[in-house]
This record gives C-alpha cells, structure tokens and sequence, in this order.
C-alpha cells in the first residue's frame, strides 16, 4: 500500500468511526426526546420535496442539502455556484471560458466538458423541468423558495435520470395577495444590479406573477491586446408565471423564463511564457502598450491576459412549461409536466494560447451551440395509511449541435514534420436524442418504525449522431465561414444507437426515536452512450461506433435527526460506489498526420468510497453554527486509454493507465463553518451577522496530472450583515465575499509543447468582492 492510499483509507476509516461515534450519541440522546427549552428556540424544521411530495428533511432516506431564499440571501449568495461553499463533496463552478455555462460534481461524477450532445452526470431542474445544456446553466438565485441537491443517482423519482445527483430550484406558488419587492446590488467593480419581482391576484383562482434581473459589473481583468474587460457581467434574467386553479382539486401553472448573457468569454490566463523560439518583433498593442521582442509574458495579475480572439459573446436560454395537478382524491393525485427549452450560444472562438498570434486558436460560426428541447412527463402520486409514493412515465425530444475551427498558426513552423503553418481543422455536427422512461418509487411501512422503500426505472434513449471533421490549409474553414476546400477529410458518418437499461432502488430506514431516522439504501445510475461530437476517425477509426453507457452502483447509510432537545439538527452519511464504464473526454496532440485528437472514452472502471457530515446548532445568545463537511477517496482501478503507439504512420492503441490517472474536480476533504448572530432589536429590526469560512483540498483539473494547472488546496472567507425592519419590508446588507483575496483555479486548458506554444491556460475565481443591498418588499 502506498503512502496516498493509505492516508486516504485512514481518513475513510476515521469517517466511519465519526459516524458510528454519532450514532451512538444519537441512540442515547434519543431517550430523552424532549423538545426545546423555552427562551431559545431549536433549529428550524426543514419540508423539502425531493420525492415528488412534501415532507420533512430526516424522512427522506437521502444525502441531500437544502438551502432556502432566505439563507442564500443572508449570506450574499447571487447565482448557483455558491452552493458549492457550504455543500458536502459538490463541485459547482463556472465552465472555463465561459460566464454563465456550469460544470456540476457530485462524489466524483460530473461532466467539464460542454461538449454538444455529451450528457452532463448532474441532472438540473427548474421545478420540474430537466434543463438538458450545462450553457446558460448558471442559475440566479431569482425568485425561488429554495434549493435541494440530491447526491447520488436518481432516477426513480426524476423525469431524467441522473447517474451522480440531482440539483433541484423550488419555486413557491403564488400569493393569494397583491406582492412586490425590488432590490438593488451596488458594489465592487462597478457592480449594480437591479432585480424586481411581484405577483398580484387577477380573479378568484387566478393569479399572475413575475420576476426581472438585470446585472451589470466592470471586469476583473483587462485584455491588455485590446482592451476588453475580463470576467465582466451583462446579464438579463425574466420569469413569467400564470397559476389558475378553477376548482379545488386542480392547479395550472404556466411559466416562461429567458437568460440573456451579453457577458465577453474569459480567454483565461497564461501560465507559461510563449517559448523564446517564436522569436515575436517587438509591437504595440492597439491598447497602446509596447511589448518587447520576444515572447507575449506571462500577466502579474491571472485576471489579465494577451489573448487575440475577440470576446463577444451571448448565451440565451430560455423556455415554457406547462404544470397541471388534479386532486382525484385523499390518496391519489395526477400530474403532468410539459415543457420546451431552447438555447444558443454566440461568439467569435476562444484563444486557447492566450497571444494575438493564431498559435492555438478556436474560431466559431455565428453560432456556436444551438440546442432545443421538448419534455412530457406524467406522474401518479399515492399517499394511503401505510404506503405512499410516485410513479411516472418520461419522454424527452432533443437536439444539440455545434461546430468550430481550431486554427494552428505560426507555432507550428516551430518544429520539424508537424503541420503546415496556417493550418486548420474544422469540426461539425449534432446529435438527437429521443429518450422514453417509467419509473416509480414507493415507501411501505413494514411496523411502526420500520419503512422499506422499493423502486426501479427502465430507460430508453436513441440518438442519432453526424460528425464531420476535416483539415484545411490557411486560416479557417467553412465551419467558421471561410470558403475552403479540406485537404484531409478526417471523420464525415452519420450513426444510430440505442440504448436501455433497468435501474432499480431499495432501501431500509429505522426510526429510532420520533426526532431521529437511520437509513441504508442501494441504487443504481445510468447515463447512456452516444457519439463523440470531436472525434478523429483517421486516428481512431472505433469512434465511429460511438462511446457505451456508464453505470455505478452506490451504497449508502445514513443517520438524519436533532439532538440535544432540537438544538441541532445534523445529517451524515457514508458511501461507497462502483463506476463502470466512466466517459472521459481528453484532447491529445499528434504533431504528425493529423493534428489536435480528441476522444471520449469508456475508459473503465472506478471505486469511490467517503462520508458527509451536516449540522446546524443553536448555541443560545443569539449564536447558532453551520457545519458541512465532505470526504471522498476516489480511484481509478482500470482506465483504457488511447496512447501513441510510437511509431510512423500515427496511430494510438488501447492501454491501461490507471497508475497515471486521477479524478479530476474531486478534493479529498471539502467542508465550510460558519458562525451567525440574530440579534432582535437593532435600531428597530432585526440584525444578522454572518461569517464563514469554506475549504477544499487539492484537486486536479483532468485525469491526467497537469501540475502547472492543478489547483492545491486553499479556503475562502465570506462575511455579511444584513438589517431587516421590524416590519419585515426593508433591508439593508453588507456582503463581501473571498475576504483575503484568495487566488484560486476553477478550470484549464492544458496543450503543452513547442508547436502549441505551451498553451497551458488557467481559469481563476473571482476576487475579493464587497458589495451592498437596500431591498423593499410589500
């Protein structure tokens, strides 16, 4: 055993001995059952529903967080990725050149690329919507009522499956009466932003509502070739919801929502110099800053970058759904859930060398990602004295497609046989996606405090893939619309698949007092195959068969209650899951034949094993704690992966790697504590104070290590004070967020070697950022 696993297994095992120490706190805690003390209250109980019904948080036999509207507001929270900072072993942050596209990792199951037609691990709904494109996925925290992230696969309970968790936004329904709020955010960087939301009752049984954000901030950076901001913010978010109940026993809602991100890509910074053996003559920028001769350096500050590739850019995402319940009767309610989604991004390319040289450059079409989708769901969903659940059928019509050049200039002159100088490689095509699923969960009291859960889900998805791929001389293709003619046509096929898979679920819980509930639940995930949007069928002519599915078996306990008469309220777990047949996407460089090759690969087999811990207290004076704390030791046991053989004519054959493989945006430790003070009677409201700090473990970007790139182990600082009136309709916040400034990695690109020019880019996190909030609600 080597030193890594070791340290990993010791901390695996410390976890189990926490949890089982807990257990038995909670066991003989679970005697006494009183309540809480008078003169301080307990914490507040949680109604979540998770599994398509409400009931309480320590009910659901499920790792899940739940953070309310109000929580994420008082500690400054703006958009989804701030769930990662107090959500155990969540990975949820900004895609690399991007502004508003996710990246989501749950225990180690994800997806980085945004790659057209590659399904992300991680299912995201609006209510209960599937929303299909990680673009345009960066929720605002706009008009919610609050938001569930379920780890592990799901499926039984979800219109589509999802193979590593689930992140769920709750809209609450309409008032009955007239509201209205309207909020400024005036800070840092020339922030302001402006949201305003409101509902109002037409008729009986009628009611409309809506909800506008307009964000506006300067960048972080500067393009120092042209001037243009970096990691600025010019964003539009609406919602439009119309409820109408004509009956007691049935609801409509109708709901249309749209982003509209004008925000300049992030061309990310250089974090090495262009090799001196592209020998650049000196010039002037049009910014008007003089380089010297030489090589472009590497920027002082990671926000600034060289880059040459204009950063226009627009993400629109936008869509309809229709929502109807009917109460048949005590025991049985039918619904159904139609919806349509539509998205599009637009943008000249991405600079993956960071210089105004075409050294290694992404040149796209007008449109660079375009994507739609149709969804039907039906669900029956029972409740009687001693079962209850859901069952539900899904069908789901959907399109990507995409396309871009990846230009290869001046660098690759740099070295002997590589291509031509001025060479390009177009890249095309779409995928559609035509999925059908029933699936079904239910609870069956077995005795009084013994609950047996029963589900399962049989999936079908058909695609249908086209791929073009070709090589061109010059700079562009007709892909980017310059008239060529490809002197190699790489991939050009157009295929069917389909695949199917039964997915079933069990679980035990326990009750062990009326404030505490143990679980043990299995179940298992899928995510189908498909067709690689990029691959090269001259290097690795298998891709033409299109990647198989991937599936993990996951066990898991759990403990959920509240201790110390309702003073904390706490949820752990343990977990341990087989991944079978993970996709993996990695781009390779061939300086011979046929330039840059990507692949997605089914590269084989993985264990991951770790444990979650969450808990709130009461402390008394006012002061209450927040805990989140993650642990997850994840390993390759077999990865198959395409190597160069090493010989003329270029070609890659299949090997196992699995020594020289780790996860990637998956920290071994990962938690957040905060403190908090309410305080109720401050200059006539209420004050809540708030500080907290958050930290991950080191973690790598890709399976292949990238030490330039990989990002060590760092923490984050956070704190907010928010004043509401006695009256509840004004407050005022203070917030600042990554208080010591914390330089830290949230994505790369990683082409290392004289003909890419050492393009090795990294993506950081925002800065220190301080702003303020006046808000009126009526």
């Amino acid at each position: 055993m080597n030193k890594g696993t070791g340290s990993c297994l010791r901390a695996y095992l410390m976890s189990c001995a926490a949890l089982a120490g807990l257990l038995a706190t909670a066991a003989a805690t679970a005697q006494e059952g009183a309540p809480a003390g008078e003169g301080e209250r307990a914490v507040d109980t949680i109604t979540v529903t998770a599994r398509r019904r409400e009931e309480s948080l320590i009910d659901v036999p499920v790792a899940m967080t739940v953070q309310s509207a109000e929580a994420l507001d008082l500690s400054g929270a703006t958009d989804i990725t701030a769930l990662q900072r107090n959500t155990p072993n969540l990975t949820l942050q900004v895609a690399r050149a991007t502004n508003s596209t996710l990246t989501a990792f749950i225990r180690g199951i994800g997806q980085q690329d945004p790659l057209w037609g590659f399904e992300p691990g991680i299912g995201l709904y609006i209510d209960d919507v599937y929303v299909a494109r990680p673009q345009g996925a960066i929720l605002d925290i706009l008009d919610i009522e609050r938001v569930e992230v379920l780890r592990g696969p799901q499926g039984t309970l979800y219109g589509r499956n999802t193979i590593g968790g689930a992140i769920k936004f709750v809209t609450a329904r309409l008032d009955d009466q007239p509201t209205f709020s309207v909020r400024t955010n005036l800070g840092e960087y020339n922030q302001r932003d402006l949201i305003v939301s409101g509902s109002a009752p037409l008729s009986d049984g009628l009611r409309v509502g809506g909800a506008l954000g307009v964000y506006r901030r300067d960048g972080y950076g500067t393009n120092l070739w042209n001037g243009a901001d970096i990691g600025n913010r010019e964003s539009f978010s609406a919602r439009l919801t119309v409820e109408f109940e004509p009956a007691p026993d049935w609801f409509f809602r109708l709901t249309a929502d749209r982003l509209d991100d004008d925000s300049n890509a992030n061309p990310g910074h250089r974090e090495l110099p262009v090799p001196a053996a592209f020998g650049a003559p000196p010039i002037t920028t049009p910014f008007g800053i003089n380089v010297p001769a030489g090589a472009f350096p590497v920027t002082d500050d990671v926000y600034d970058s060289w880059a040459g590739v204009d950063e226009t850019n627009e993400v629109i995402n936008q869509g309809v759904s229709l929502t109807g319940e009917w109460t048949v009767n005590d025991h049985l309610t039918f619904k159904t859930v139609t919806a349509w989604r539509d998205g599009e991004t637009h943008g000249e390319g991405i600079d993956f060398d960071g210089t105004p040289a075409p050294i290694l450059d992404v040149l796209a079409p007008e449109t660079v990602y375009d994507d739609d989708q149709f969804s039907q769901e039906f669900q029956l969903l029972f409740d009687n004295d001693r079962w209850r659940g859901v069952a539900g059928v899904y069908y789901l019509d959907a399109y990507a497609s995409g396309g871009y050049d990846t230009v290869l200039g001046i660098g690759a002159a740099a070295i002997p046989g590589s291509p031509t100088p001025n060479f390009t490689q177009g890249t095309s095509g779409h995928v559609d996606t035509t999925s059908l699923a029933a699936f079904g969960e239910f609870d069956f009291d077995l005795a009084d405090r013994w609950t047996l859960t029963l589900g399962g889900r049989w999936t079908r998805d058909e695609k249908t893939g086209r791929v073009f791929k070709a090589n061109y001389l010059g700079l562009g293709s007709p892909v980017s619309g310059t008239p060529n003619t490809p002197i190699q046509i790489l991939t050009d096929y157009t295929a069917e698949r389909a695949f199917e898979e039964f997915t079933p679920r069990i679980g035990l819980s326990y009750r062990i007092s009326d404030t505490l509930n143990a679980y043990v639940s299995y179940g298992r995930g899928f995510k189908s195959g498909g067709f690689d949007m990029r691959g090269d069928a001259a290097a690795t002519p298998a891709t033409m068969d299109g990647y198989d599915p991937e599936t993990v078996d996951s066990l898991e306990f759990g403990l959920k209650g509240y201790l110390f008469d309702d003073r904390v309220r706490f949820s752990a777990a343990i977990f341990n899951a087989s991944y079978d047949g993970q996709q993996v996407t990695s781009q390779q460089v061939n300086t011979v034949g046929t330039g840059l090759v990507s692949f997605i690969d089914n590269v084989g087999s993985s264990t991951i094993r770790g444990a979650e811990l969450e808990a709130q207290a009461r402390l008394g004076g006012g002061f209450s704690l927040d805990l989140a704390l993650g642990y997850v030791d994840a390993a390759f046991d077999e990865y198959l992966a395409y190597v160069p053989n090493g010989s003329p004519p270029p070609a890659y054959v299949l090997a196992d790697v699995s020594d020289a493989r780790q996860f990637q945006n998956t920290p071994d430790w990962n938690g957040s504590l905060a403190l908090n003070h309410h305080s109720d009677d401050v200059i006539g409201g209420m004050l809540d104070l708030r500080a907290a700090v958050s930290w991950r473990g080191d973690s790598s970007m890709f399976e292949t290590p990238a030490p330039e790139i990989d990002q060590e182990a760092y923490s984050l600082v956070d704190a907010s004070a928010v004043w509401t009136s006695g009256s509840g309709r004004w407050r005022a916040g203070l917030h600042a967020r990554n208080l010591t400034d914390e330089r830290y990695r949230t994505g790369g690109y990683y082409f290392p070697g004289l003909a890419y020019g050492d393009s090795i880019i990294g993506f950081y996190g925002p800065p220190r950022t301080v702003f303020a909030s006046l808000e009126y609600r009526y």
